[in-house]
């Protein structure tokens, strides 16, 4: 087998990403260090690969098949001529890239920490080329279900705003309204019908490995060998992504960015009915939630038979949505256990 060792300089072009403003219509992706931060209507590089500079993502290594704007806390990177380009996406994510950051208040790499790094690599083209087909092959299935799981999604908010926004829910053309509601409806602040918990402290270091979510206001960040929460429960933002709503389907611990809502008053209903409330920042400094404000808010609670009918409805989505989660995290394990054996020549090919 052909193995190399060289540096990083040797074998690949670096490049500093822009500022941008983003475009909410734009063409293209937009990168920053933690990957997708929107849209743009300009693209400053082709296929390449995408690098985290500063911060929390420093190090984190994305790729773009199309045309994308990189941020300035970004470098962009392609691998020079008679190199494979997702060879060395693959090979850089096994590189550990935030272990050579610098920087004194926050991490940071630069084309200087990058450049000296010594990697060993595939010497010949066709094995890096046939590499990087196999890994690609997992993360074309998980791509796919990442986009069916996106459709099921998108299927379940649009029921939720044909029945309960528009009114066009099943027998809508003989009910009856009352002061603007369907006859049976009523209003009901949060607080009555799904009264916010607040989460629990759980920094990271303090985490022990297992198999239970950790939420904070960005969705899971984490995980940790004890729940807080059992499964079929509503997470909210509370500081930093502030109302941000979140199905958590298993057990879960839920930090102290986010509230939650009891198993026992969560449903699929009340979820997209959270998530269609506009919840606005209350503090000045880190953008928070306040939970009296949250409170007050009023929901439309429809009559028994139809709540029924949407949650059972909305569950066959859910379901469904559950399985394709499943089969990814197994694709993308999968793919984690190779990837290491792969670039390191341990498995041939």
């Amino acid at each position: 087998m052909n193995m190399i060792s060289a540096k990083l300089g040797d074998l690949l072009d670096l490049f500093n990403g822009k500022k941008i403003d983003l475009s909410d219509d734009g063409a293209y992706q937009a990168f920053g260090s933690n990957g997708i931060i929107g849209k743009s209507a300009k693209f400053n590089h082709p296929s390449s690969i995408v690098l985290g500079r500063v911060g929390a993502y420093c190090g984190s290594v994305k790729y773009s098949e199309e045309p994308f704007w990189a941020s300035d806390n970004t470098i962009v990177t392609r691998p020079k001529s008679g190199h494979d380009l997702k060879y060395w996406y693959y090979k850089l994510k096994t590189a550990s890239l935030n272990g050579y950051a610098g920087g004194a208040a926050q991490p940071l790499i630069t084309h200087t920490i990058i450049k000296p790094i010594t990697v060993t690599y595939h010497g010949d083209l066709p094995t890096q080329e046939r590499i990087a087909a196999i890994l690609s092959a997992y993360d074309d299935l998980i791509e796919n279900n990442r986009r069916r799981i996106a459709l099921l999604e998108q299927a379940a908010r649009l029921l939720y705003r044909e029945w309960f926004v528009h009114f066009r829910f099943p027998g809508h053309e003989t009910a009856k309204f009352v002061d603007g509601l369907p006859e049976g409806w009523e209003l009901r602040s949060i607080g009555e019908h799904c009264p916010f918990v607040y989460g629990k402290a759980l920094t990271a270091d303090t985490r022990i490995a297992g198999g239970v979510d950790v939420y904070g206001s960005s969705g899971i960040v984490g995980k940790h060998n004890k729940k807080l929460v059992d499964g079929n429960a509503i997470v909210i933002g509370r500081k930093g992504n502030v109302g941000s709503v979140f199905w958590a389907r298993n057990d879960f611990w839920p930090i102290d960015t986010a509230y939650y809502v009891a198993p026992k008053n969560s449903d699929l209903f009340t979820f997209h009915a959270l998530e269609n409330v506009t919840f606005i920042n209350t503090d000045v400094a880190v953008p928070g939630l306040n939970r009296n404000f949250a409170h007050s808010r009023l929901l439309a609670i429809p009559d028994n038979d139809l709540l029924v009918a949407f949650n059972n409805q909305v569950g066959l989505l859910m379901d469904q949505t559950a399985s394709l989660k499943n089969q990814a995290e197994k694709l993308a394990a999968a793919r984690d256990l190779l990837l290491p054996r792969l670039m390191d020549g341990r498995i041939p090919v």
